[in-house]
């Protein structure tokens, strides 16, 4: 049942005519769709798996599907990172700028993580991605996300955006702030945002939202990009807040977005007393296109006063590096240093460093003093004067190992190693290395997560929160 007052609202925004057909598909189910996670595999190569997943290919993105699957996080292609569940809404929202590779991009709102992972493939190991959220739990949510998707170059902070403004002040090439709101968009997926919704709540979010991309626009270089986007539909989270935003920030103009995503959303409203032409903005809804609600603004920032783009240092974020390491973290380093130059067939050029008692190969940026949840990708932790890798380690990296047994996509090892249990390693490929030791598990050639080999047997270390909790029996075909 949605709000009356939310009705009268839309039809004011859409007319008469084009609202009966909004609140038709506004009482259909939502869609359902995945992406293609091509950090780890090609669309090409994912087509050509029999993943047994039902699924249909949209028209945009190109990597997207929709499917009626519902227990699609059972599915080795889930548990191997090769998709990502996700709105086609919101998979669109980042084709508002392609990212180019080698960019530093700022994703200030990143929790769950979906497209901080699209930012990730799309700045390649060149580039670097640091993802902030401030709900500490969303942001384990969004670290899990980032390891399943094997993203080498992501940084998870857990910091106020203030901060973020004072550590990175002109230092990104592209921010994206996503900002909570009051979830229009998502009705049809999410009861709770029906009943809560109301007219002060969108009042309540628009002054959030306000002051979190006053933070961000701060982060962003000259010449660079803010992207500015909500999942909800009322004026005063968008196009309102966009131009009282663009009044007050002379150095910031709004852009065309891509052809791609201007083909599928509606054009921004103009309201009464409208500064800018909000037509440049972009409503995604669920009446134009497959998908829930989006709105899009992209802008960017004026050039220096030579025409140079920036290149700030951020003079903050470099207390972190200056500090001096002890012994432990020297012994630490060291340790991990001697497991990646035996274990891996060729020698990551990240550099080293530790965060709390995890060492991890760390992305070219400086790290904030403190906030920092993870930084690049973790190589692993001592334990009792012994290095222990990390399940992120052959996520990010499980084609690099020496050892590797890759396991057919419907077989009974996968099902058992999904389960937890031991598996054989009579598959076993051990690069100029002996067999027994610690091996990365493939499926189908994609890294999925590690072992121990030891007498023909291969011991499991997938963590115990990301097992199955049943089989899944394929069909014969």
């Amino acid at each position: 049942m949605l709000p009356k007052e939310f009705k009268e609202r839309m039809e004011n925004l859409l007319g008469s005519d084009s609202v009966e057909f909004f609140l038709e598909i506004e009482t259909n189910p939502p869609k359902r769709a995945f992406r293609v996670n091509e950090i780890k595999l090609s669309s090409e190569n994912f087509e050509q798996l029999d993943t047994q997943i039902e699924r249909k290919k949209a028209l945009f993105p190109k990597s997207a599907y929709y499917t009626e699957e519902q227990f699609i996080g059972f599915s080795p292609a889930h548990h191997a990172g090769m998709i990502y569940v996700q709105d086609p809404s919101a998979m669109a929202t980042v084709f508002a700028l392609e990212p180019k590779k080698g960019m530093r991009v700022l994703d200030s709102c990143s929790a769950p993580g979906g497209k901080t992972a699209q930012l990730a493939q799309a700045v390649g190991d060149g580039g670097v991605v640091v993802a902030n959220e401030y709900d500490s739990k969303r942001c384990r949510v969004l670290q899990g996300n980032i390891e399943r998707m094997g993203a080498r170059n992501t940084v998870v902070l857990n910091l106020d955006t203030k901060i973020l403004a004072e550590a990175y002040r002109s230092y990104f090439d592209f921010v994206l702030c996503d900002a909570p709101c009051s979830g229009e968009g998502m009705f049809r997926k999410n009861s709770d945002a029906i009943d809560n919704w109301s007219l002060q709540n969108v009042k309540i979010c628009a002054k959030r939202q306000n002051e979190i991309i006053e933070n961000v626009a701060q982060c962003v270089r000259d010449g660079g990009y803010l992207l500015y986007s909500t999942c909800t539909f009322s004026l005063e989270e968008n196009e309102m807040l966009v131009d009282s935003f663009l009044s007050g920030h002379t150095e910031f103009s709004l852009c065309p977005v891509s052809e791609e995503l201007s083909r599928v959303t509606a054009d921004g409203i103009n309201f009464d007393g409208c500064q800018h032409d909000m037509k440049l903005t972009r409503r995604y809804y669920p009446h134009v296109s497959q998908g829930e609600g989006q709105f899009i603004a992209l802008m960017r920032k004026k050039l220096g006063e030579n025409g140079d783009v920036g290149d700030a240092k951020p003079k903050k974020a470099e207390q972190r590096e200056s500090k001096r390491r002890s012994k432990e973290e020297i012994s630490a380093i060291k340790l991990a240093y001697d497991f990646l130059s035996e274990n891996l067939i060729e020698m990551p050029q990240n550099e080293l460093v530790t965060i709390g008692n995890f060492v991890y190969l760390k992305p070219d940026i400086h790290l904030t003093e403190f906030g920092v949840i993870s930084a690049g990708v973790c190589v692993g932790e001592v334990q009792k004067s012994r290095f222990v890798p990390h399940h992120q380690l052959f996520s990010a990296y499980g084609n690099q190992f020496r050892r590797k047994i890759d396991l057919p996509y419907k077989s009974k090892e996968l099902q058992d190693y999904l389960l937890g249990l031991e598996i054989d390693a009579d598959t076993l490929s051990a690069d100029d290395c002996k067999p027994d030791g610690y091996c990365a598990i493939l499926v189908e050639g994609v890294a999925l997560g590690g072992g121990k080999v030891s007498a023909g047997k291969c011991k499991n270390h997938y963590p115990k929160g990301l097992r199955n909790t049943k089989k899944i029996e394929f069909e014969e075909k």
